[in-house]
């Protein structure tokens, strides 16, 4: 079904539901599969996320949505990518696989900012580690090609949206080519992908071929090297597409940070989906094509998305709960979207500038469906989304909008044109507030300081009724140099909205409620000088975090690129970055110069930066002298250290036979057998 907006524009329209009564889930091995009655699905959903049927959770979503429009769809579940076995368990799929590599990127799941593996993984039963591999997305799509030679394979999810286009990678700290290359997915579907991933499996229902996809939007695909000459010969325009721009290629954004750096403005300012051009970026011979976003969901469709009949369960096999789903389980997404344009959020790059929210309706009737759970505790954890607050908020002139190409509605200062009414939220709060079954309705996603100040209602409310005594902020820094590279606002902001929220909390009877601000470490412009004002701050004020943030250069972001390339891409000056880990380890230390373990760290920054004023005394940030704790933390490292065996690594015994080398069966090397009537026998 396809509606035209008023730009002329034809896009794809999401199919509306109006029961609201939970659906079977979807198999997740041939048993089950029988069990449905099926003898094959259309579409295997490889994830690499336990299945949890909550729409919170994209696997979730994306089967929903595909089962409402009238197909079979099976979810593989974090398989065991060392043989393709288990993608062969449901036959051949009928229309092709679906690849993602989960809710988050694999490697930022994996790794800590220090590149120290991570001793949980929240979407994994248990929080057990290890059952995803590393760049999930490449040994899926490998394993599916595998498994069934000939079945289009379509990736997508974070991992591959973020990944689409020549990027810096921090793991191997190395620039990689695009992830449809490297994977050799057929398509890349970049971004939310509901709607494009329900056109996909349409048309190939229809019997057109993957060819027959690179028109659609959101999306992203390789040409191979016949057809990437014959575009360079005849024009970006035989692409089909009303702008087109050529990206500096993978080579020069490889060899030249410069070239980064404008590839990475180019690619930022064409985000708008109502005039973003379409992207060529070479490869060698290749050329990788990504087309325009797709367009943001109407509320309609929103409501399509979320009424859908989710069980709000993980799949009955768990025998050990899924951190994020006990996190999330009784939370109500509102909105998606943000038009905030933080610099090193990949929030925007996913879901888009524009916000897209659920009606009020739509919102209350899944409310009253987790009131009526059972296992409900009277607690709706959050009613939010990317940013709480954006609620209901677009910009004024759709007109103006169309032509848009600033990257944050709310920085340098607020867009006049932006509404900014807090109204439609407020409504919705106290509606929310009243369903029979909930005690208490919480905030709990981020919300933009900036914007709740020009509705002191709103924080009043936000005090009185949604905050669960602590309630969560991220000024992020404080030095003006770094907040104007992240595109946040003055720390003077925070203060004046701390200022606010306390008057509102005491005004409500609350005098004891708090705010815990979030702070970055080692982000782009931020150096000891900075990091030392930042912990004078928060001494001044009497924070203490319980956690530090530290900077993850993310592949995409805006300032990772100032982090690789030490360039703002937009004014093109020079950014100084912490990249040593010892640098980035001593401004993490000073956010909690409280710790005594942190004392010699701290005392180490002091000195660097000539500040050995701030060592003793009433106005230092530490003792002149080591307390006896930090004096045992640094005993207790040494010894950790002494007692490791860190040069003379005992190999492990092997409990099983070793596999065969390579992603092929059977094969027992890395090199080629030499068949019969080959001319030359391989090397």
């Amino acid at each position: 079904m396809t509606t035209t907006p008023s730009d002329g524009s034809k896009r794809i329209a999401l199919p509306l539901r109006q029961e609201r009564a939970a659906a079977p889930l979807a198999p997740t091995n041939a048993n089950e599969m029988a069990a449905r009655g099926w003898d094959a699905v259309d579409i295997v959903f490889v994830t690499g996320d336990a299945y949890v049927d909550h729409p919170s959770f994209a696997m979730a979503i994306l089967h929903r949505v595909l089962e409402h429009a009238g197909f079979r769809v099976a979810i593989l579940s974090q398989p065991d990518w060392r043989s393709c076995e288990p993608w062969r368990q449901f036959g051949r799929p009928r229309l092709f696989f679906a690849i993602s590599a989960g809710n988050m990127d694999s490697l930022i799941n994996h790794y800590t900012a220090n590149k120290k593996v991570r001793n949980d993984d929240a979407y994994s039963p248990g929080g057990r580690i290890g059952l995803r591999p590393d760049r999930a997305t490449l040994p899926y799509c490998q394993r599916a090609r595998e498994a069934f030679p000939g079945v289009p394979v379509i990736a997508g999810g974070v991992e591959a949206s973020l990944r689409r286009l020549a990027h810096y990678d921090y793991w191997s700290d190395s620039v990689r080519r695009s992830i449809v290359l490297d994977s050799k997915a057929d398509l890349i579907v970049y971004g939310m992908g509901e709607k494009v991933i329900v056109e996909i499996a349409q048309k190939l229902h229809a019997g057109a071929s993957v060819r027959d996809l690179r028109g659609l939007r959101g999306v992203t695909y390789a040409l191979g090297a016949k057809e990437s000459q014959v575009l360079l010969e005849q024009g970006l325009h035989t692409l089909g597409w009303e702008k087109v721009e050529r990206l500096p290629s993978y080579e020069e954004v490889r060899d030249d940070k410069w070239a980064f750096a404008e590839a990475t403005r180019i690619i930022h300012t064409n985000t708008n989906p109502f005039n973003a051009a379409a992207l060529v970026q070479f490869h060698d011979r290749q050329a990788v094509v990504q087309t325009p976003p797709a367009f943001p969901l109407t509320q309609q469709e929103m409501d399509a998305v979320y009424d859908l009949p989710y069980t709000r369960r993980p799949h009955p096999g768990y025998t050990e709960p899924i951190p994020a789903y006990e996190m999330i389980k009784d939370s109500v997404t509102i909105l998606r979207g943000c038009f905030g344009g933080c610099t090193f959020c990949s929030i925007t790059a996913h879901q888009g500038r524009i916000i897209q929210s659920r009606s009020k309706e739509s919102i209350l009737k899944e409310v009253q469906q987790l009131a009526a759970d059972p296992h409900f505790k009277g607690i709706v954890s959050d009613i939010g989304g990317a940013t709480a607050n954006m609620y209901a908020m677009r910009c004024s002139r759709p007109e103006v909008e169309a032509k848009c190409k600033r990257l944050s509605c709310v920085h340098p200062t607020i867009c006049k044109l932006l509404s900014t009414d807090h109204g439609p939220l407020l409504a919705l709060m106290r509606e929310v507030r009243t369903v029979k079954g909930v005690r208490k309705v919480l905030v709990s996603s981020g919300i933009r300081m900036d914007l709740a100040q020009l509705s002191p209602e709103y924080i009043q409310e936000l005090a009185e009724h949604h905050t669960g005594g602590r309630l969560k902020v991220a000024p992020e820094h404080t030095s003006p140099q770094v907040l104007e590279l992240m595109k946040k606002p003055s720390i003077e902001n925070f203060g004046t909205f701390a200022r606010q929220f306390r008057a509102a909390s005491a005004a409500a009877g609350k005098p004891q409620q708090q705010i815990v601000p979030y702070f970055i470490a080692s982000h782009p412009g931020s150096d000891l000088h900075a990091m030392i004002d930042l912990a004078l701050y928060l001494k001044r004020n009497g924070y203490r975090p319980d956690q530090v943030q530290d900077f993850i250069p993310a592949p995409f972001d805006i300032a990772t690129c100032m982090y690789y390339t030490g360039i703002d891409p937009f004014s093109k000056k020079p950014v100084p970055t912490a990249k040593n880990l010892r640098d980035r380890k001593l401004q993490r230390a000073l956010m909690q110069f409280f710790k005594p373990e942190n004392y010699f760290a701290v005392r180490e920054a002091l000195l660097r930066a000539g500040r050995a004023d701030l060592i003793g005394g009433c106005d230092g940030l530490i003792p002149a002298h080591p307390p006896r704790e930090a004096l045992e933390a640094r005993r207790q490292r040494a010894n950790r250290t002494l007692s490791a065996d860190h040069y003379h690594a005992v190999p492990p015994v092997a409990t099983e036979p070793p596999r065969p080398a390579g992603y092929r069966p059977g094969r027992t090397t890395h090199q080629r057998r030499n068949k019969p009537g080959r001319k030359h026998p391989p090397q």
